[in-house]
């Protein structure tokens, strides 16, 4: 007999940690790098970067997790005890390879009645991880409180006179982490939707350092910014085919799960990515510019965008009592995922 679902059940976000280096990278910084290939206006005007963070020394992806996650306790006035499950959401570029992030953030924060895991799917991993400690509280009782946590610093990898990857320009250094509470009361995470296109796989990613290309005495110069696109045509001709689509079906799904009506979205938590299409979608949704955060003065912090929007808007007020929420994600792989948050009060 299949089991039916307590309609009382819910997940609530308790709160949210940031951490984000000091060093910055201007415009004029940036357009010098492309051999001013870029100009600073363009890069201001076109691919929406005023600045961005960068990592300084001791930022390693680990530990930026680490105190995104500390900053995240104090917030929410929890214990490290309390916590049942930590989930990585830090990059695979990190201090030590082959280490397990999660665990390194669970002994770091004095966690010790939780374990740990991590998972990776690239800028829409906040959105994923999410989905998977949701599911996690339901089917287990011993799981009730989770902290979703990492860093991200891909941008160490960057070749800025590859104008293929210009769309990756905004790359940046930082760390988040959400706390999430069975049963909280309020800021219920509804419905999530994700897509994920295995045709694109390959299409980019880090050419050097791995089995099929090691790195070498040979390579080492090239190998450090090789963060490529491997097959440019063929990624932009099925993105440009399938993402918007792929995009607008995911939120949709994801409100319809939701039992709430997109009409209802009165804040979108995003991802940062070329100002022109940005604002397109805002508009496509209903939305007005001051119901989003554009991170143009951070850059894109790969799967942290999510929670560092949601951070910032509890900060300035552009969310309260009974707002309706999106995180919207996507990432190389090529992956999509949309979820609905309510804030506020918890109602069946």
């Amino acid at each position: 007999m299949q089991k039916s679902i307590d309609q009382n059940f819910h997940v609530g976000i308790a709160g949210t940690g940031i951490y984000i280096p000091a060093s910055r990278m201007t415009a004029a910084h940036l357009s010098l790098a492309t051999n001013n290939q870029w100009s600073e206006e363009a890069i201001v005007q076109k691919l929406g970067i005023v600045e961005k963070s960068i990592p300084g020394p001791g930022d390693g992806t680990q530990e930026m997790g680490a105190l995104a996650a500390i900053d995240c306790l104090k917030n929410t006035y929890t214990s490290a005890e309390e916590i049942d499950l930590i989930i990585s959401i830090g990059e695979e570029w990190k201090e030590y390879p082959l280490t397990t992030t999660g665990i390194y953030i669970q002994e770091r924060i004095g966690a010790t009645n939780a374990w740990a895991l991590d998972v990776q799917q690239r800028c829409c991993t906040s959105v994923a991880a999410l989905k998977i400690a949701k599911d996690m509280m339901f089917a287990d009782p011993d799981i009730n409180t989770v902290l979703i946590a990492g860093g991200y610093r891909n941008s160490d990898f960057l070749d800025y006179t590859d104008s293929s990857v210009s769309f990756m320009f905004n790359l940046a250094a930082g760390a988040g982490a959400i706390l999430l509470k069975k049963n909280l009361g309020r800021n219920a995470l509804l419905g999530t939707h994700i897509i994920t296109d295995g045709t694109m796989a390959r299409d980019a990613g880090v050419e050097f350092g791995g089995t099929e290309k090691p790195i070498t005495c040979d390579n080492i110069p090239q190998a450090y910014q090789s963060l490529r696109v491997f097959d440019e045509k063929h990624m932009k001709d099925r993105l440009n085919e399938v993402s918007m689509k792929n995009w607008m079906t995911c939120i949709d799904t994801a409100f319809a799960k939701s039992g709430v009506k997109k009409q209802e979205l009165d804040f979108l938590a995003a991802l940062h990515f070329k100002r022109s299409l940005y604002f397109s979608l805002v508009a496509e949704l209903g939305l007005k510019p001051e119901q989003t955060i554009y991170l143009e003065n951070f850059g894109h912090l790969g799967q942290i965008d999510q929670i560092l929007s949601l951070h910032l808007a509890q900060q300035t007020g552009k969310i309260s009592e009974g707002s309706i929420i999106s995180m919207i994600a996507a990432g190389i792989g090529y992956a999509w995922g949309a979820n609905v948050i309510r804030w506020g009060k918890f109602k069946v």
